[in-house]
């Protein structure tokens, strides 16, 4: 049995693939033979990039925009991927954002956008390529979380419960879903190389114990593996590099 899943013939859906960890999980899956729509809301240039990478492999690819937050507009970006590449058999819902806030800083404005951005987007997404995984039987969808939602993290609460969220978003789906063929599982990176980090959640990796930051391609190594195991459903696997322990 090879490690690496056989993606051929899959098409496959990356919210906030643009960059960081979704870019990485993007060529992933594309090296593993699936066909990949890179889905942005503003950086259509670094889309576009991420594109135009998984092309030179031969793959097929396109870039999507679309506020995953809001229903209106994931509805005809999962039809336009289906007229271009097929309806989608692997959903990753890595789309965040990190408002760094402290207690007396954070607003209701700053929670509520970011519980739409890190969790909404889980269950409108996943909502949208249901009909077609569950009609065939298979699916795989992995949720990219955070070692926020099980410590204090560095950001602020409300993306403490935004994660904390999507992983009890993970186990509801993957219960009800496990005898049509469609796992959901999670990964929970933490302190990852990625703009977030740079941005002041870390400013060194000194407190790690393995001594340096994840990159989003030991994350993209993760999530690919959990795609190529048809056993491990409802599972949340943590990257910290030492820092915590499930």
């Amino acid at each position: 049995m090879s490690l690496i899943p056989d993606l051929h013939g899959r098409v496959a859906l990356v919210t906030g693939g643009s960059r960081g960890i979704g870019e990485a999980i993007a060529i992933a899956l594309a090296e593993a033979g699936a066909d990949v729509a890179v889905n942005y809301r503003d950086r259509a240039t670094d889309a576009e990039r991420v594109v135009e990478r998984i092309r030179a492999m031969g793959r097929t690819a396109v870039a999507s925009r679309a506020d995953v937050s809001k229903a209106a507009d994931i509805t005809p970006m999962v039809q336009t991927i289906a007229a271009t590449l097929g309806p989608v058999d692997i959903l990753v819902n890595n789309a965040g954002i990190a408002l760094i806030r402290s207690l007396d800083e954070l607003t209701e404005a700053d929670f509520d956008e970011t519980i739409a951005v890190n969790l909404k987007s889980v269950f409108l997404c996943t909502q949208a390529v249901l009909p077609h995984m569950r009609a065939q039987r298979w699916g795989r969808i992995v949720n990219i979380s955070s070692g926020a939602a099980r410590g204090a993290g560095a950001v602020g609460l409300h993306y403490n419960a935004s994660k904390a969220g999507m992983e009890g978003l993970t186990r509801g789906y993957a219960a009800r879903l496990v005898k049509e063929g469609i796992t959901v599982n999670a990964v929970a990176p933490s302190l990852i190389e990625t703009d977030m980090v740079r941005a002041g959640v870390a400013s060194s990796p000194a407190r790690i114990p393995l001594g340096r930051f994840g990159t989003s391609e030991e994350v993209a190594q993760v999530t690919l593996m959990l795609m190529g195991n048809a056993y491990m459903t409802g599972q949340t696997v943590a990257l910290s590099g030492g820092m915590a322990f499930n």
